[in-house]
């Protein structure tokens, strides 16, 4: 991407939607930076180490990644991330900022199994369900109810009956891929939101706790509810109309076994 049309991605980026309101700061920052010039690599080191962060990761030119070697193991073995300038790999970066545990996490669970088992043509469960999560993955903080409807796919009731149960609600993107598809909305945007084994009661300990939940095991069983994303109460004016809800291309009903 050259550097005029990096400027004009990261100027297109509308920092007050909800999706994106938690990486605000660190990413108003670093997106400041790449448009004074700076690479995208340069501007997250830059933002991390002014925040006086650590996530035990530096970011560096894709160049670094030699040609053959995995992405995920050269992350892995040398904690230094290959950056290009665009989109994709910037939201990479402030989710890095934002959840190094849990990035971590996942990162170890694909080198480990690509040193058993090689790259290889088809990822395997467990890589594909690492890819998943890292790329659209989404964790909702929110009462039972709202978690039942969801596995569910009961979405007038997700949305509609339980609407004001989103109040004590919060849905956190994590997948860097998902962030990028969302600086152009569109209705049929869907998140894979994870289902921990263990409640996660706050946004506080939400990388921590992620980081401690994700297993190998229950990865591989794809733990995955699928949500189009601007059906969330509170994130998309249209969806105050319900008949929001009745496209059924989009808001699909559970498969019947």
């Amino acid at each position: 991407m050259s550097e005029l049309s990096a400027a004009q991605a990261l100027a297109a980026i509308d920092w007050q939607r909800p999706w994106l309101a938690p990486l605000a700061v660190l990413g108003l920052q670093v997106a400041a930076r790449v448009q004074a010039g700076a690479s995208v690599a340069d501007a997250l080191n830059a933002a991390m180490d002014c925040a006086g962060l650590a996530p035990g990761i530096r970011f560096a030119p894709q160049q670094a990644l030699p040609v053959g070697e995995a992405y995920e193991q050269f992350v892995h073995g040398q904690r230094r991330v290959p950056t290009r300038d665009n989109l994709h790999d910037f939201f990479n970066g402030l989710i890095w900022l934002h959840y190094p545990a849990t990035k971590r996490r996942l990162n170890d669970l694909q080198a480990r199994a690509i040193a058993a088992q090689g790259v290889g043509a088809v990822r395997g469960p467990l890589r594909d369900a690492v890819t998943v999560f890292d790329e659209n993955g989404a964790v909702l903080l929110a009462p039972q109810p709202l978690h039942e409807a969801l596995a569910a796919r009961e979405w007038r009731r997700l949305c509609v009956e339980l609407r004001p149960l989103w109040r004590q609600a919060r849905l956190l993107v994590l997948g860097h891929a998902l962030l990028e598809k969302l600086v152009s909305p569109r209705k049929s945007i869907t998140a894979h939101v994870y289902q921990a084994q263990a409640a996660i009661k706050n946004e506080a300990m939400v990388d921590q706790a992620l980081a401690r939940d994700l297993s190998a095991p229950w990865l591989a069983a794809k733990p995955f509810n699928p949500l189009p994303i601007l059906g969330v109460p509170g994130w998309w004016p249209e969806n105050e109309n319900f008949c929001f809800y009745d496209d059924s291309l989009v808001f699909r009903s559970a498969r019947v076994a």
